[in-house]
């Protein structure tokens, strides 16, 4: 039996999924954490990350103090491996890894995929395709990367997840709108302080996909193709997912290759990772690369359809342990996930038409309760609920579970 730290979560489907791939796989766990209320908070009954072990408090953004504490702590408890799989402390856990000699990626290759700037300068120079850009540092930097680029360009923080504060500008006007909000949240959710400066990206024309793959030894197993639907103009909100992806022989050729070269050149091992990639009319642009499993329960979709359960071969791989990926059957052919977003801002009174949710094909579903407070739709983290179904059949999972979310209605306190 393995005993696992884990630093830090994120408080979605991954903080239940972790602990419950790491008991499923015959180990054990002890989480550490700077801030317990903030899991506390995001659940309603005991949170699955209380039933570690050990439940331990740190300053976990402060690296040189956490190493020499967390050398103590393995003094004590007896680490096996360290893993997370919250992005802003992936850099964190390799450093930690590397420190007490447990196995786990270059903390180099990690902290170059979890920089989307520094993520864009590595492709581009091993000529991994991604989208025209400039990292621009100031007001003046900005509007000549975005006239240099052209109007309309995408404007992105260099260092936040989920989508937040990533958005299409057409114009100066929006521009300055877009720079401003990002100077107005100078520290991250979990306190951490952000980088200032902000890529300014060329607009990808074309579909948006996810690939999902293990990397063991310099070696990457392409596990499948995620499709991913996009709503909220001029942001980009992540609304559903479906695995595997309906591509051609061609398209998928060419998605697995671009996200294996990206892999290879961001230096990556020893990873589950989660590769975007925009199929674009000049060909697949790699929009990043993430050094975990997917999000938004798409490691559900996966296990659901293939048998193979990411978040327990990140586990594994924290250990040191070499896993096969092998496919199972599963009596689903495809999987999809979609999600209830909020018309606008307001506490919910209630989301009606959940009884339609009492239906075979539905494997899961939840919705915020009454007096919850929404946030603007503009992010992955404004979310009012879930749906996901499984086609036994055919690749008709998508269809149907973007009908069953487009039924569910919110209705707000006044």
């Amino acid at each position: 039996m393995g005993h696992l730290l884990m630093v830090e979560s994120w408080v979605g489907a991954m903080s239940t999924l972790l602990p419950r791939a790491v008991r499923e796989a015959g180990h054990r766990f002890s989480f550490l954490t700077r801030d317990m209320q903030h899991y506390l908070r995001s659940s309603p009954g005991p949170h699955p990350l209380l039933g570690a072990d050990n439940v331990l408090t740190a300053e976990t953004n402060e690296l040189d103090p956490l190493l020499a504490h967390v050398e103590k702590l393995h003094g004590a408890l007896g680490f096996d491996g360290v893993f997370s799989s919250c992005d802003y402390y992936l850099p964190t856990v390799a450093r930690i890894a590397e420190r007490l000699g447990l196995p786990g990626a270059a903390p180099e290759a990690v902290e170059r995929a979890c920089r989307k700037d520094r993520t864009r300068e590595v492709l581009g120079a091993a000529g991994v395709p991604g989208p025209e850009f400039v990292v621009a540092n100031g007001w003046d930097e900005v509007v000549r990367a975005a006239r240099g680029i052209g109007f309309p360009v995408v404007v992105k923080p260099v260092d936040l997840c989920a989508g937040m504060f990533v958005r299409v500008v057409g114009n100066e006007t929006e521009l300055g709108e877009a720079v401003r909000a990002l100077q107005g949240f100078p520290v991250n959710a979990r306190q951490q302080v952000r980088d200032p400066a902000v890529l300014v990206e060329e607009l990808l024309d074309g579909p948006e996909v996810s690939v999902e793959t293990v990397t063991v030894n310099g070696v990457t197993t392409v596990v499948g193709i995620t499709d991913k639907s996009i709503v909220g103009a001029p942001w980009f909100v992540e609304s559903g997912h479906m695995f595997p992806a309906e591509l051609t022989a061609e398209e998928t050729l060419l998605v697995t290759d671009t996200a294996v070269a990206a892999i290879e050149a961001l230096g990556l091992d020893r990873v589950v990772g989660h590769t975007e990639i925009k199929l674009t009319s000049r060909g697949p642009r790699v929009v990043e690369v993430n050094p975990r499993p997917a999000g938004n329960r798409i490691t559900e979709l996966v296990r659901r359809t293939t048998g193979v359960d990411l978040p327990m071969l990140h586990a594994r791989l924290a250990l040191g342990e070499t896993p096969e990926v092998v496919a199972a059957t599963t009596g689903a052919r495809s999987a999809a996930v979609a999600f209830l977003l909020p018309p606008h801002r307001g506490v919910v009174a209630e989301i009606d038409g959940v009884e339609a949710l009492a239906a075979p094909d539905v494997v899961e579903w939840a919705v915020k309760p009454a007096g919850h407070a929404a946030g603007e739709p503009t992010s992955n983290n404004a979310y009012l609920g879930h749906v996901m179904v499984v086609d036994r059949v055919a690749l008709g999972a998508r269809a149907r579970v973007e009908e069953l979310v487009a039924g569910l209605k919110v209705r707000y306190a006044q």
